[in-house]
């Protein structure tokens, strides 16, 4: 995309030549075909499979990933200042996210759980080191402890081998709630404020498809056709049929 994005510049500028009589003509620039969007994702099993393998303040992290889609780096770079455990809310402040815009989602009450939990045990370090510790995210042990988490490469990755999920990516997360929230038939302009995209053709990017969305989909359909709708439970091979 970064290459397509630099000859469309380049094009650009002869187009600007041409107009004002700095160049003859204007030079044919193919452009690069783009790859397929990746294709990974969690399906709800899987994430709660990884997640049981991460330390206690990483679950709180991951769940805030799949929940809302959110960049690692949004969520690990989170301040305690960002959280209103009474209005149950998370914040992200306009000029700290990739599009610059601020977001501000409700917690769910498993989260809303985990994040006081979390909370609590910064509170606990704080008050052991004697000094404040803004960030919800810190190192609670060892050489680091009290400073910021910014990774988790090494725990992420054992996670997924200690199930069988070998190559996930934590930005398959973001994939992953996008696709959640078109499931559930979230407002597209709502879900986009959800998780950041600025434009439409991005997000769509992110809004696989898998095979058991079809699935679903002929099933819907059959309830339509029908004047019914088929239980949830019927064979995929009794649909194909």
């Amino acid at each position: 995309r970064r290459a397509n994005a630099v000859s469309g510049d380049v094009l650009t500028a002869y187009t600007l030549g041409l107009e004002h009589g700095k160049v003859l003509r204007r030079p044919v620039i193919h452009l690069l075909k783009e790859a397929r969007p990746r294709q990974g994702f969690f399906e709800e099993p899987q994430f709660l499979g990884v997640r049981k393998h991460l330390p206690e303040d990483l679950q709180v992290a991951v769940t805030i990933m799949w929940l809302y889609g959110w960049r690692r780096s949004e969520v690990m770079s989170l301040q305690l200042s960002q959280i209103d455990l009474e209005a149950g809310t998370l914040r992200l402040e306009p000029g700290t996210t990739k599009n610059r815009e601020g977001r501000v989602v409700y917690m769910t009450p498993e989260l809303k759980t985990l994040v006081s939990a979390q909370i609590q045990r910064v509170k606990h370090l704080s008050r052991k080191l004697g000094r404040v510790l803004p960030q919800l995210f810190i190192h609670l042990r060892g050489c680091y402890k009290g400073q910021p988490v910014h990774d988790f490469r090494k725990a992420w990755s054992d996670a997924c081998d200690k199930v069988g999920l070998v190559g996930m990516l934590r930005h398959d997360f973001r994939r992953s709630a996008v696709r959640n929230m078109e499931r559930a038939g979230v407002p597209r302009s709502v879900a986009m404020k959800i998780s950041g995209h600025k434009t439409e053709s991005i997000y769509r990017r992110y809004a696989i498809v898998c095979e058991s969305d079809i699935q679903d989909a002929t099933r819907r359909l059959l309830g339509h056709n029908m004047g019914t709708l088929p239980s949830p439970s019927v064979d995929s091979a009794h649909v194909s049929g």
